[in-house]
């Protein structure tokens, strides 16, 4: 009776900690609106792995990355070696041979390749409800300019849709900006 009784406690945990991740990943990404954070492209060198860009600087991708490295995820890491095992399968948008752990993690294109690789790609839609805390969404905002943020579990004024945490250049913020652009990249990502 012990040991049934101590099964049916740890299971329904795991089972916990699993649909919590999308909940935590919203808490991570809302808590990263509390920093003060200037929209800075510039490519810098940093550490390896769990390497950032100086506190106070980042750009869109940075939101998320900083986000699932709150919840113990180095994005750095995970992009930077499926971009070694697999580089041929990532954009060749900027010219470069090799990887470089410097800046890949940190283009929306390489961060959409590697969620429809090791993701679940969601629906691209206009249904507001397709959207939940925990997703990832990617736009295009115009020609080659992608965006990309975390859909979190705050509702819009009119309670129509979630917010997005992200940094569009006004720092890490959240705005309700889900249907404000063209929609080409929906994931959700837990390891």
């Amino acid at each position: 009776m012990k040991k049934l009784l101590l099964i049916l406690l740890f299971i329904p945990l795991g089972l916990l900690a699993q649909e919590d991740f999308p909940k935590r990943l919203s808490n991570a990404a809302i808590a990263l609106t509390n920093d003060e954070v200037a929209y800075d492209p510039s490519y810098f060198s940093i550490d390896y792995p769990n390497g950032d860009v100086p506190k106070g600087k980042g750009v869109c991708t940075d939101v998320v990355i900083r986000a699932y490295r709150k919840l113990g995820i180095d994005l750095q890491k995970e992009v930077h070696e499926d971009m070694k095992a697999y580089f041929d399968v990532y954009p060749k948008l900027w010219g470069l041979t090799k990887t470089d752990k410097n800046i890949d993690h940190r283009r929306v294109p390489n961060l959409m390749t590697f969620f429809e690789r090791h993701g679940h790609v969601k629906p691209l839609s206009q249904k507001a409800s397709d959207y939940t805390p925990g997703d990832i969404v990617a736009w295009n905002l115009g020609g080659a300019t992608t965006h990309i943020g975390v859909v979190v579990n705050k509702k819009s004024v009119d309670g129509q849709r979630y917010l997005i945490s992200h940094n569009i250049g006004n720092g890490q913020e959240l705005s309700d900006c889900l249907f404000s652009y063209k929609i080409i990249g929906h994931y959700s990502f837990k390891r």
